[in-house]
Parts: structure tokens; sequence; C-alpha cells
């Protein structure tokens, strides 16, 4: 995915988002349920990271305020099926907007607009992994961070 062009048709990502998850969760048997749609769908709202606590007041905005535990479980959830990124550095949530099925992505973030792109080159994440095997390293999760200004922002 590269970065959306700030006048493209956002209804229809947070569309093509719910029904990839749809897809993953009928394949794997697990449950999408509501409240984890609900989530889902305030963080595939825009293309920028969103923390639990806006999480909840896009929620509260719509329907009943959701305990913080309950949100948090559903991005645990939503993460261990590969639908959301957690980017670390800003303790905030991203919809996949790439199908990698757990496969390292790189996150980059624009320090103008905020918004998020992911970026996936298994070849790189390959390197990555096999430098930490020499190590003796064992990886368990990755997530890559990359910050900077994207090309709407740069050429504005």
């Amino acid at each position: 995915m590269t970065f959306p062009s700030p006048k493209h048709d956002h209804h229809a990502c947070t569309q093509n988002i719910v029904s990839h998850a749809e897809k993953v969760c009928a394949r794997t048997g697990a449950r999408l349920t509501e409240q984890r749609r609900d989530v889902l769908v305030c963080v595939a709202e825009s293309h920028q990271a969103v923390g639990a606590y806006e999480i909840i007041e896009r929620m509260a905005a719509h329907g009943p305020r959701p305990a913080p535990i309950t949100v948090y479980r559903a991005l645990e959830f939503l993460q261990a099926q590969n639908l959301v990124h957690k980017i670390e550095s800003r303790n905030a949530f991203v919809a996949c907007s790439e199908v990698h099925d757990g496969a390292p992505a790189a996150l980059l973030i624009c320090e103008s607009c905020n918004n998020v792109s992911e970026v996936l080159d298994r070849n790189a994440a390959a390197g990555l992994i096999d430098a930490a095997k020499v190590q003796g390293f064992t990886v368990k999760r990755s997530v890559v961070e990359l910050s900077g200004i994207c090309a709407h922002c740069r050429s504005a």
C-alpha cells in the first residue's frame, strides 16, 4: 500500500479492511464478534494510528462506552489475526492494509500528516531474522517503524 491521496475514498478502504477481516476469520475459524468488528472499524476509519482511548471515544459516539479492557482484548485478537499492527513508538494501532499472514511488515509513519503505510519486503525481513539467528536470537514478533515525510506532504 502506498500513502493514500488526500482525496481518496476512505470509506472504501474501511470496507475492504472489514471484508478482508471477515474472510480471514472465516478461514481460520476465529470469531469476529460485533465488538471486535467495531474496534476494527474505529482503527480503520483513518490511515493514522489510533490509541485505545481514542477508540473508546469513537465507539462511545455511536453507542455505549466500552470498558478499556474490552477494547484491549479486541485489539489483542485483531493483532493475533494479523488485522492490525501496533505502532510501539506511539502505543497506537493501525489497520493492516496488506495481506501478509503474519510476515513482518515495516510501517512508514509520516511526521506531517500522521498517516501510516505498510511496506512488505520479505527479503528484507528474512535478512533481519537471519541476522538475529546468527546471534542465537529467536524472533517472536517484529515491528519495524520508519518515520519521515510522505510524498503527498513533501509536494504540498
